[in-house]
């Protein structure tokens, strides 16, 4: 049966004025004006509405966003009274249950600390008690909690609740296990509802043993699997293993393997030490030896790669590794992997001319730098004026030829597509500004790409038939102005089909493979 979908603004790089495309199983059959080329055996009309490509969130933890969705949301908490505040609600009404909360940022609030644990007892009533912090890489955690995950003593114990590093993998899996399998069901069911609302049509799930584990990855495979959910891409990040990703027929043997931590954290691995804690220079976890031996062994197992790497530190030993995987394989056979690097956030000139060199990708989250970039932004308390001004450098990537995909890190940041491209527009730092084009590329077909597909992620004949339907008024013509980036491979490129920036237009409707993953009832 094939549907025509008609009266539209079809954003279509082939027909710029396409009003029309019809959609014959999984597969876009047609593109056109819709004057009387096509009859379809349904017509839908669109009603005026724009409809693109659907978004791919390229990193995220979808069980942790499902959580953060229906739980304990921490980051409206504007001190930490208020933070606590919110604690004691929510533990009067789970009834001494385990309390699972995140969001919290210490950096924003007026006791620049974070809560420790006798404030989470009294404030819990004993209960135990899981927040994570904004970045998802350090935590406060009870007493009770503490006690059954066996953190105290193992790498990255602060004392006081507070918990990095290998303690926080071990309060954060305790945690988990907690939860019934109808428990994690509900959660990654609800983010994928919530995903598929704003118009994505793709999750690239970043798993782990240290993340959620394999039980948490089959089953959210399980449920995408099923009708009337968006797609979701499998990543496990272990390094040295490359047998779990076989098993469970995934894209890739890494992900988040995790080569260093985060800069609000204190553990991205620096070349100099953090502003604030001169002798610390954060976590390094891997040697260039381990990164090019995993390398060797995916490639070799015919899977892709990526490691989470965020400081300068991390990706000098990260970089070193490829080189000397491909030394030992051949620039083709690494080439050909189109390896990822997640976050690759301070990376400068020399590091991105070697990404380029190898062939990888850059997976970027834009309101990274809409919510810590900045001239009073937690980059600066962390790192410095300079080296911040040096953090998240899109357009570096994009003019180098590293190709680039977007994403949320949810729960870090919430799904938000258009919010992404819009940070991405207007990156704090001017000279790192994507265009809109660029932009909602990296958006769209950049996720699929970044995973191998080259044909998804484009309204066109053949095209599998992914999109989204917005409810928004065509923004006309216009010549790039300064919000727009100052690097483009196209600064005159009209803008006319994507919604104004300024304003994020509800989603109507988001198809997947032909098939309606959601439907606002708006539409006509």
């Amino acid at each position: 049966m094939t549907t025509l979908y008609r009266n539209a603004r079809v954003l279509a790089p082939a027909n710029t004025q396409a009003t029309a495309f019809a959609v014959d199983g999984d597969r876009i059959v047609w593109v056109g004006d819709g004057r009387g080329a096509f009859d379809g055996d349904v017509q839908v009309d669109l009603g005026g509405a724009l409809v693109t490509p659907a978004f791919v969130d390229a990193h995220v933890h979808t069980t942790s966003a499902g959580l953060a969705i229906g739980g304990l949301d921490l980051t409206g908490a504007g001190s930490l009274t208020d933070a606590l505040d919110l604690v004691s609600d929510a533990a009067r009404r789970r009834r001494g249950a385990l309390l699972l909360g995140s969001g919290w940022d210490e950096t924003k609030w007026p006791e620049r600390r974070p809560p420790t644990a006798a404030e989470l007892d009294r404030a819990s009533w004993g209960s135990g008690v899981y927040l994570s912090r904004v970045d998802v890489h350090s935590a406060v955690v009870s007493s009770a909690l503490l006690a059954m995950s066996k953190a105290a003593g193992l790498p990255g114990y602060e004392g006081d609740g507070l918990v990095r590093l290998e303690a926080h993998h071990a309060v954060r899996a305790a945690a988990l296990r907690s939860l019934s399998r109808a428990d994690v069901a509900a959660a990654q069911q609800l983010a994928l509802e919530r995903a598929a609302s704003l118009g994505i049509g793709c999750l690239h799930e970043m798993s782990g043993p240290e993340v959620a584990g394999a039980d948490d990855l089959e089953s959210l495979l399980a449920i995408s699997a099923a009708d009337g959910y968006i797609d979701v891409v499998g990543y496990w990040g272990s390094l040295g293993d490359v047998e779990t990703p076989r098993r469970l027929g995934l894209r890739g043997a890494g992900g988040d393997l995790f080569c260093d931590g985060t800069v609000g954290s204190h553990t991205a691995a620096l070349r100099s030490g953090y502003a604030d804690e001169p002798d610390n220079r954060g976590a390094l976890r891997y040697s260039a030896d381990d990164i090019s031996a995993h390398v060797i062994l995916a490639v070799e197992a015919g899977m892709q790669t990526g490691f989470h790497v965020i400081g300068d530190g991390a990706i000098d030993t990260v970089l070193t590794g490829f080189e000397k995987a491909t030394a030992a394989l051949g620039h083709a056979a690494v080439m050909a992997g189109r390896h990822r690097l997640e976050h690759i956030e301070l990376a400068d000139d020399d590091a991105i001319a070697r990404m380029a060199r190898l062939g990888l990708v850059a997976s970027v989250q834009p309101m990274f730098d809409a919510l810590w970039g900045g001239e009073d932004g937690m980059y600066v308390t962390r790192l410095g004026a300079d080296r911040a001004a040096a953090m998240n450098p899109l357009s570096r990537f994009a003019a180098a030829g590293v190709p680039l995909c977007l994403s949320s890190d949810a729960p870090v940041t919430p799904f938000d597509p258009w919010g992404g491209v819009r940070a991405a527009v207007r990156h704090q730092t001017p000279g790192f500004r994507l265009s809109p084009k660029a932009a909602f590329a990296a958006a769209t077909r950049g996720g699929w790409r970044a995973m191998g597909d080259d044909e998804t992620g484009v309204l066109a004949p053949g095209a599998a038939a992914t999109f989204a339907v917005w409810d928004c008024e065509a923004v006309p013509p216009t010549r790039a102005d300064e919000r727009i980036s100052a690097w483009s491979t196209d600064p005159w490129w009209s803008l006319t089909g994507l919604p104004d920036l300024d304003h994020t237009p509800p989603c109507l409707q988001t198809v997947v493979r032909g098939t309606t993953v959601y439907d606002s009832g708006a539409t006509p």
